[in-house]
Parts: C-alpha cells; sequence; structure tokens
C-alpha cells in the first residue's frame, strides 16, 4: 500500500509541475503589457477577432467581463450566442497574476486547477483596445470596449501579431449584432 501510496503521490506532483509549467507561457517574442493597472482593465471587453478554438466554437455576440473575487483573483466570465446550438454560452473562470501585477501576464481556468495563459501584449492608454496572446500561437484575441475597432488600431494589432508568428489570416471577426 505504500508504494501505491507513493506513485499517486508522485503523479498528482509531476500534474501540478507539468500544470504550473504549462500555464506560465507566452509565446516566443512576445512582451507583456508593463505598467499594467488591474483595475483600469476589469469591466466588459467585446471580442473583436480571434483564433478560434473548440470553446468558443460557433460563438458571436462573444464579450468577457473582468471583476474581482473575494480572494483578490480575477473573476472572467465569458459570454456568447452559439448560433448554431441558438442558444447563449457561459464561461466563469479566474485569473491570477503569474508574478507582479503591473505586468499583464496571467494565467486563467475555466477548469480547476489547469490554468493557460493570458498576456496582454498591447494596450492603449485609455484601455479601449487589447491584444491578448494565449500560451502559444494557437491563442489569439482581439478586445475593444465597444463592437468595433478603428482601422488603425486593428492595423497595429494585426502587425505586431504577424511579427510574432501569428497567422492573423485564420482569425475569426466576431459579429455583434445584439442578440440578447
Amino acid at each position: 500500500m505504500k508504494i501505491k501510496n507513493l506513485i499517486t503521490r508522485l503523479g498528482v506532483a509531476v500534474i501540478g509541475a507539468v500544470t504550473i509549467i504549462a500555464c506560465a507561457k507566452i509565446p516566443k517574442e512576445a512582451v507583456a503589457v508593463e505598467n499594467f493597472e488591474k483595475e483600469k482593465y476589469l469591466g466588459k471587453w467585446y471580442e473583436i477577432a480571434r483564433l478560434d478554438f473548440r470553446y468558443e466554437r460557433d460563438l458571436n455576440n462573444t464579450t468577457a467581463n473582468y471583476s474581482i473575487n473575494e480572494d483578490g483573483s480575477i473573476k472572467v466570465t465569458n459570454k456568447g450566442y452559439n448560433y448554431v446550438k441558438k442558444e447563449w454560452d457561459e464561461a466563469i473562470g479566474k485569473a491570477k497574476f503569474r508574478g507582479d501585477e503591473s505586468v499583464a501576464m496571467l494565467k486563467v481556468s475555466f477548469f480547476g486547477p489547469f490554468y493557460s495563459g493570458y498576456n496582454v501584449i498591447a494596450l492603449d492608454s485609455e484601455y479601449t483596445y487589447a491584444l491578448v496572446a494565449g500560451k502559444n500561437l494557437d491563442y489569439l484575441w482581439i478586445l475593444s470596449r465597444e463592437t468595433t475597432i478603428p482601422e488603425a488600431v486593428k492595423k497595429e494589432y494585426l502587425d505586431i501579431a504577424e511579427e510574432l508568428g501569428y497567422k492573423t489570416s485564420d482569425l475569426i471577426w466576431v459579429e455583434h449584432n445584439d442578440q440578447e
């Protein structure tokens, strides 16, 4: 029984280490925003564009709302309208800074102890538009406080993403037509 218990504990430790290492990622050459002000980032953001992945597949009218949890972590409420199923989807998770809160490198979880990278790599001074990179080149979002983004900001963020190696031609441009 002692060997079985030891193997179980080692397995849990390995999974924990892999989870910590996996969540601490930012795409090579990407740099998170410094002098980040958490309070200014809170509130509602509209998803303008994203690289599609299974948890957001078939969603439009997608938003992210950030608020503070009692424990100081950030509550993340993602919402979108599934135009195939004709129903709203919502996911609630939490985000934590991976280090100093003045650097926009966070980890976010919607599934218990499993975290993934959430890195704000471009942000205007008014906190109106944001470019967010995930843990690797498979995850990218363009966010705005409004349902549209100026062409100049769009071009700037696409240029940044392309320089990092993102395939911006694969971006899904989200429709916002107030289904709610």
